[in-house]
């Protein structure tokens, strides 16, 4: 992120709304937008959202719809939670004011990738909890809004508790916390043991569970990528089929940052310690765990594995 906060910017402001029908829709987008066209020096706002609901907007607005960016939310929600950020990150980079000043009006994905497990539904609350975090020194103002006739009520009342002005908000570690306590499932008793995460016995591995070549090569730099940056590592092994192909790493460092792989890079221009943040951009999860929490630990010790999951 390029943009640095101006003294004197407000705060990175989160803001939730939800909505039953398309009338609600507007009865919330219509005035955050208006707030945004009559902020002063800031560029154009950005309405990423349910194409069905761009064209509402389209509509209602007519011509006054050029002064707005529409951007469909399956553009926009790609992958995970870190490219969701990225997004973000890249976005604020090029198109915010100075600080970081833009509104943008965001509709998650709930009833396509995020949402339609509990697992993909628990690291988009993290999403939503780690950017209070992540963008806290922006002046961004974003309203997330949340139809409830495709997100259901658990997935808005977590979602509540992300979000600072719904009443319910708690400290973005604590939530993060709250997902991490959950116990990973063992692996396999079948999972295949590496000496060391070797770029060719990685490759070896990924192709061997069905990941067509450039599936293989893009886990295999990710896998040593983490590697690299988690060193030293104490242990290695694969399960699993493509797509849904398993690297655990444990490493003898205890990886206790909650926004490890989660922070954009200043550069495009990945350094030695930004190995997670690139697994986590490319891989659909990356679950870190201090080794005393792992289910099937039976040789004590120091330090934390890393569950990488293609897709």
């Amino acid at each position: 992120m390029t943009h640095q906060p101006t003294p004197g910017t407000a705060p990175f402001d989160h803001r939730m709304t939800t909505l039953r029908t398309d009338d609600d829709f507007l009865s919330a987008a219509l005035p955050f937008l208006t707030e945004a066209l009559t902020t002063p020096a800031e560029p154009p706002p950005v309405a990423i959202a349910a194409p069905e609901k761009l064209t509402l907007l389209r509509d209602t607005l007519g011509t006054d719809a050029k002064n707005i960016t529409l951007i469909p939310h399956t553009a926009w929600y790609t992958g995970s939670a870190a490219n969701a950020i990225a997004q973000a990150a890249a976005h604020l980079a090029t198109h915010a004011a100075p600080g970081g000043r833009i509104h943008l009006l965001m509709e998650p994905v709930w009833n396509g990738r995020p949402g339609r497990s509990p697992r993909e539904t628990a690291e988009w609350i993290r999403y939503e909890a780690l950017a209070n975090l992540l963008f806290a020194p922006f002046a961004t103002t974003a309203l997330c809004v949340y139809d409830t006739r495709t997100a259901g009520s658990a997935v808005v009342e977590a979602a509540r508790r992300t979000h600072p002005d719904t009443g319910v908000y708690e400290d973005p570690l604590r939530i993060a916390a709250e997902l991490d306590a959950v116990p990973l499932p063992p692996p396999p008793a079948d999972a295949h043991p590496l000496t060391h995460p070797d770029a060719d016995a990685v490759g070896q591995q990924a192709r061997a569970r069905g990941l067509p070549p450039a599936d293989a090569e893009l886990f295999t730099e990710s896998v040593t990528a983490a590697a690299a940056d988690l060193a030293p590592i104490t242990g290695i092994r694969f399960w699993g089929k493509a797509p849904a192909c398993v690297c655990e790493l444990r490493t003898a460092r205890r990886v206790d940052d909650p926004l490890a792989g989660f922070v954009p890079p200043p550069t495009t221009e990945l350094h030695p310690d930004q190995g997670l943040w690139f697994t986590r951009q490319v891989c659909a999860y990356v679950d870190i765990r201090d080794i005393h929490d792992i289910r099937d630990i039976r040789d004590g010790g120091e330090g934390s594995t890393v569950r990488i999951q293609y897709a």
